[in-house]
Parts: C-alpha cells; sequence; structure tokens
C-alpha cells in the first residue's frame, strides 16, 4: 500500500515510517520544517527513495494538499499541536483549532478528492474525558473533552465523519492515552530521565489505576486499523491492556533500567497541595487520578491484540 504520513519527523510518526518501510509498504511522509525533515532523513533508510513534502502546520486549504494525495492509498494523520508554550490564553484557542481540526478537515476533503481509501485519525483520549471513576472509558461513550486540545480533536473528529457519511473516504479514528517508548517527549521523558539517574521521586503510594500504550503497540494497532475491512468508519480506544498505578509504573520503570527505584511514600493529599502552590495542579492530577480505557471494541472487531507485554514496552523505553 501507499501511505501519505503527516507529522512523520515526531515521536510516533517516526516510528510509523520505520514500521510500514519493514512491511514494504510505500511511504510519502509530511513535515513542516527543514530541520523536521533533516531529523527524518537521518532516521529512516534509503530516504532518497522517496518523496518527503514540506507543508505547513497553517495548510487550511484541499489545495495545500493536493499534489500530497495523489497516488496514495491510505493517510495516517499525526499531525497536530499538541503543547503550546508562548502563545496567550487568548491565542490558544485559535491555534489549536486551526492546526487539529481546520488542517485536519482540509487534508480529509484533497484525500476524498484524490481517491484516497481510508483516512486514520490520531485523536486523544481526552476527546472521552480528563479523569474515569466508575468504569473505564470506551469508544462509545458520550464525549466529554477536557481541554482545548482536546476540544479541537473532538471537532476534527465530528468533521470527518460529516465526510465519511457523504463519500466514499472510510475514516477510522483512534484516541490513544499516554504513549511511551524511547525517546517520548513531555513529562513521561522527563519521568524517564528521573528513573535513570536514581533520583528519589516522591510517588511511593499512589495507587491509581492508569493505562497507557507502548509505541510499539500503537504503532502496530494503526497498521491493522489502515489495512483491516471491518475498521472502516469506527472509532477505538487502544492502550496494553494493562492497567498501572503510578507507584507500580516507576518501579516498573526502574526495573527496566536496572536501576534502584526510590520511592518516597508521600500522599496523594500532600502532593497535591504541594503542586497547587506551584501551579502544577494538572500534572499531579494526571499522576494521581484514574484514567483507564476499555480495548475490548478493538479486540473483538479486528481480533487484536497487543503485541508488547507492559514490562518489554518499559524495557525498550528505558534502554536507550
Amino acid at each position: 500500500m501507499r501511505f501519505l504520513v503527516t507529522g512523520a519527523s515526531g515521536f510516533i510518526g517516526r516510528a510509523i515510517c520505520q514500521h510500514l518501510l519493514r512491511l514494504n509498504h510505500q511511504i510519502r511522509p509530511v513535515t513542516s520544517s527543514q530541520a523536521s525533515q533533516s531529523r527524518l532523513v537521518a532516521l529512516l533508510p534509503h530516504a532518497e527513495r522517496f518523496n518527503i513534502v514540506r507543508i505547513s502546520h497553517n495548510a487550511v486549504l484541499p489545495s495545500d494538499w493536493k499534489q500530497a494525495c495523489l497516488e496514495v492509498d491510505a493517510v495516517i494523520h499525526l499531525g497536530a499541536r499538541a503543547h503550546l508554550v508562548k502563545e496567550t490564553v487568548a491565542d490558544m484557542d485559535a491555534v489549536y483549532k486551526t492546526a487539529n481540526c481546520e488542517v485536519t478537515l482540509a487534508l480529509a476533503l484533497a484525500a476524498l478528492e484524490s481517491g484516497v481509501q481510508r483516512f486514520i485519525f490520531i485523536s486523544s483520549i481526552g476527546v472521552n474525558g480528563a479523569e474515569t471513576f466508575d468504569a473505564p472509558f470506551k469508544a462509545e461513550d458520550t464525549p466529554a473533552p477536557h481541554s482545548t486540545y482536546a476540544v479541537s480533536k473532538y471537532e476534527a473528529e465530528i468533521g470527518l465523519k460529516k465526510h465519511a457519511e457523504q463519500s466514499d473516504l472510510d475514516v477510522v479514528v483512534i484516541r490513544p492515552p499516554l504513549v511511551y517508548g524511547p525517546g517520548a517527549p513531555g513529562n513521561f521523558g522527563s519521568l524517564m530521565r528521573a528513573v535513570r539517574r536514581g533520583w528519589p521521586l516522591p510517588l511511593g503510594a499512589i495507587y491509581n489505576q492508569r493505562s497507557l500504550v507502548a509505541l510499539d503497540n500503537l504503532v502496530d494497532f494503526i497498521v491493522t486499523c489502515a489495512t483491516h475491512p471491518h475498521a472502516a468508519n469506527q472509532t477505538f480506544l487502544v492502550s496494553d491492556g494493562q492497567d498501572l498505578s503510578t507507584t507500580e509504573l516507576v518501579r516498573g520503570m526502574a526495573q527496566a533500567a536496572g536501576v534502584p527505584s526510590r520511592l518516597l511514600p508521600v500522599p496523594v493529599w500532600a502532593l497535591q497541595a504541594g503542586a497547587s502552590l506551584l501551579g502544577k495542579g494538572d500534572v499531579v492530577q494526571r499522576l494521581c487520578g484514574n484514567l483507564q480505557v476499555d480495548i475490548s471494541k478493538a479486540r473483538s472487531l479486528l481480533g487484536w491484540a497487543p503485541p508488547v507485554s507492559v514490562q518489554e514496552g518499559l524495557r525498550r523505553a528505558m534502554a536507550v
């Protein structure tokens, strides 16, 4: 098959491109800058054999994407804006809406006009909500996006489903929770570095339950959704199929890295109080709250099971 992969130089995009090449598929990676294009060329074998396309992350017209979509069987749309640091709060809504909704729908229209068969949209578990209580999230749950970012992803989902209803384009929506693996960005990457260095961490008394997904599991699931006939026009949640507390996660990371886990049993209320004083309440909520997903739909409809265990996923993540 011939794949157009947006966000190709990112954490997930690089892994997708490498996996597709190993499976002997053709790829057309999309990046948004010369720097990201150079990083991708350095990572992919024989990069000179395929065309890396540079398109602005504000490409909101179908014509911006027309050439990129020619002679493509499927689009894997990973490109997004997830973290804004320098923009003001007033700018945030517009930036997220443009990058995560308007660009997505422009790409989908270009794909539709070019005869693309399937459009894989990587959304976010944040569309379901911020936290679970009595039961895990399911793909069929009523969406309750909890942030500007999640709202922009949900608006893109709505627009994509309208395109699918009015055309022959198959749309598949995937909402992953936190993705971990070698070179993971953000808070998880910071946590990996802290564990490797043996820093004492106040995370020894957290008894929550969280679903995560190893990078290799997510990549395998994306490719399954791109090729499986029963995935057409469906929404899926994906995870490792084994939930962990934050304390168990850090212990598993330390074991995978071959270092002692230096965990201090600080009560959750104390963590929350300290974080509130520092303006980091959201970080502690993610560390201490529950967020579980039910992947039974992926198992039953697609016959999919995570190929990598949590233990192996952590080993691969911590090996780098």
